[in-house]
């Protein structure tokens, strides 16, 4: 394999690269770099996680002339959390590249401040499209001198209903740009996008397998829509996680399941898209420090969603195709760690989990839970209420505090470095279902 020095990038970059620990490229950015270099077109199928950010930003920082005062670079992305990874990304490379200005514009965030930045010079872009467009309406943004343009996420954004936003976006970029784009999958519509808006884009495809990461232990629960909650409570009690996202197909089943967990205790909260960006910010901050155990997300709000800690992943609803899989698993096992992942499966499911094993090559192990009775399926009895408070009032008594869940991989995290107020608390109720 080479290294990012015989693949073109220079000694600035590559010193940098270096001191953030990244020595070796990664497929993508070993199969991207040289053609960005050359200046050619790309279209890119590469998930979260396999290091496309860099091979997409550090040819155009290399080629970014900073003797001019205007946008040379323009990166959109589908959500504010994506710009903002990309955004911290791009900025630890640039240690010895400090006359390089880049700048994050987003919703949600002071609109004023925005524009005293732009007018001061600014090389590199990187947004999400809504906000994009509203400087071109005020004119505070000129993209006419763009000429490196990355579409990353293509396919989220056009799933959001993004297309002519984009569309009327790269119409404002320069006629002699160079276009990235860089998608999990490759549907119909990103396809006629490429073929109307890029020239002649050299394709670059990372498989799947390479990235189904063997360090995360998988497994399917074998459950059904009724019994599917009182499954989801009892896996919890059982791992005890640090940190776990749990994935739910809409945002109406997430903000349920979200009430669920408060009910019953658990320290979770919820993140999809009719939230508002200042909220959105909130729960992200929150799950980033550890104070939020359970955070609760649809596909499209979890996407760049990078947290250091995360040690588990549930599939509440299975993902419909492997790449979404793929992607979801994907926010634990991070950085060499250990993770865990977990998919409920209901019977109706089953086409589904087929069709994803045969897209990872693998079988994943089935289990079963034998839950006490069927009332756990809904609430619990006035028997477990009254054992509940007896509980509560006995750990209360004793230390004045509610119990800390220990996480069950409590060697692999207990170097990070967390004060005992930011740890994850679980209710002090005791665990419901059997072991």
């Amino acid at each position: 394999m080479q290294d990012f020095l015989q693949l073109g990038i220079d000694q600035e970059l590559n010193r940098a690269l270096r001191e953030n620990g990244i020595a070796q490229p990664t497929p993508v950015q070993e199969a991207s770099i040289p053609r960005l270099l050359e200046g050619k077109d790309v279209v890119a199928q590469a998930q979260t996680g396999t290091g496309k950010t860099l091979a997409f930003a550090l040819p155009m920082i290399q080629r970014i002339d900073t003797h001019k005062a205007e946008v040379q670079g323009l990166i959109v992305a589908p959500t504010r959390e994506l710009a903002l990874q990309i955004t911290n990304e791009i900025k630890k490379v640039l240690a010895y590249k400090k006359d390089v200005n880049v700048l994050a514009v987003y919703g949600g965030q002071d609109v004023e401040r925005q524009i005293k930045k732009l007018s001061g010079g600014v090389h590199l872009v990187i947004g999400t499209p809504g906000r994009i467009l509203d400087h071109m309406r005020r004119q505070t943004l000129d993209l006419s001198t763009a000429t490196h343009l990355v579409l990353d996420e293509a396919d989220q954004m056009l799933h959001i209903g993004f297309l002519h936003e984009v569309e009327d976006i790269i119409k404002a970029t320069s006629s002699h740009r160079q276009t990235m784009l860089f998608s999990a999958t490759m549907p119909n519509e990103i396809q006629r996008l490429a073929k109307a808006y890029m020239n002649k884009p050299e394709k670059v495809k990372v498989e799947s397998t390479q990235i189904t990461l063997t360090d995360i232990k998988q497994s399917v629960i074998e459950t059904t829509d009724r019994a599917k909650q009182a499954s989801l409570f009892h896996v919890l009690d059982m791992y005890r996680p640090f940190l776990a996202v749990i994935f739910c197909r809409t945002k109406r089943r997430v903000s349920k399941l979200y009430e669920a967990l408060k009910q019953h205790g658990y320290n979770a909260d919820e993140l999809h898209g009719d939230l508002s960006q200042n909220k959105r910010e909130k729960v992200m901050e929150r799950f980033r420090s550890a104070d939020i155990q359970f955070l609760v997300a649809t596909d499209v709000a979890a996407r760049g969603l990078d947290v250091e800690g995360v040690t588990h992943v549930f599939n509440y609803d299975i993902p419909e195709d492997v790449e979404s899989y793929i992607h979801r698993i994907g926010r634990t096992g991070r950085a060499g760690g250990s993770g865990v992942a977990v998919t409920f499966v209901a019977p109706k499911d089953r086409g589904y989990l087929q069709l994803i094993e045969k897209g990872i090559e693998q079988t994943i192990k089935r289990k079963t839970i034998e839950l006490e009775t069927t009332n756990e399926q809904h609430a619990p009895t006035e028997k477990q209420h009254q054992r509940e408070k007896k509980e509560s009032k006995s750990h209360t008594s004793r230390g004045g505090q509610k119990r800390k869940a220990k996480p069950s991989n409590e060697k692999s995290y207990s170097s990070q470095k967390r004060s005992a107020t930011s740890k994850p608390k679980r209710s002090s109720r005791p665990k419901r279902h059997s072991q």
